[in-house]
């Protein structure tokens, strides 16, 4: 009979952790959003970290049926059809940012990196300009904690170099322009938000 009662209670006891821990897990996906789709833009951040583009386009797009102008979400969107070459999807997605959020520096920051990628590099100049016009400390280019979370040793170029560059190229004769390095161009970093 004993036996049966320390059954029944490690049962209840493991019951009760599991409850808990659904709770726990309910909270942090729903209790932690501050407007709807803040938890796919979450997952959506982390997919596009980690290379998984189709999962990252799927959560962004689920944010955005749930609101459909968050602003991260549009802007996660436009970052991962850029990596994925969908470079018209990309656009339309930072414009839409843009007008949803004409202040943020990132997503200026980001289409000048389209623009650069598609070698529109007078837009790309613009672009990079208004965003450090808009905020020049977040575009100086990640801080070490940043490179050390992610195994980074050499600082990536800073928007501000890159519109330096651009800027002293586009000066030059179009035969003396060196406009695009593509070793060097890949080593530039999306510039995200987050809440």
């Amino acid at each position: 009979m004993a036996t049966l009662q320390n059954h029944h209670k490690k049962a209840l006891f493991a019951l009760l952790v599991l409850v808990g821990i659904a709770a726990l897990i309910f909270y942090w996906r729903v209790g932690s959003e501050t407007n709807p789709g803040d938890y796919q833009v979450k997952k959506g951040n982390y997919r596009l970290e980690d290379g998984q583009y189709g999962e990252a386009v799927k959560e962004f797009s689920l944010a955005l049926e749930k609101n459909p102008d968050h602003i991260y979400a549009h802007l996660g969107l436009a970052i991962t059809y850029m990596q994925m070459e969908r470079y018209g999807e990309a656009e339309a997605e930072f414009n839409t940012t843009i007008e949803l959020a004409p202040e943020m520096a990132a997503a200026y920051a980001d289409r000048g990196i389209l623009y650069d990628r598609t070698e529109q590099y007078q837009l790309a100049l613009s672009d990079y300009k208004k965003a450090l016009t808009l905020d020049s400390e977040i575009l100086e280019g990640p801080g070490w904690l940043w490179r050390f979370m992610r195994n980074v040793d050499k600082k990536p170029p800073a928007i501000a170099d890159r519109a330096a560059y651009l800027e002293a190229e586009l000066q030059k004769s179009p035969d003396e322009r060196l406009l695009n390095v593509p070793e060097k161009d890949q080593e530039q970093r999306m510039y995200k938000i987050e809440e």
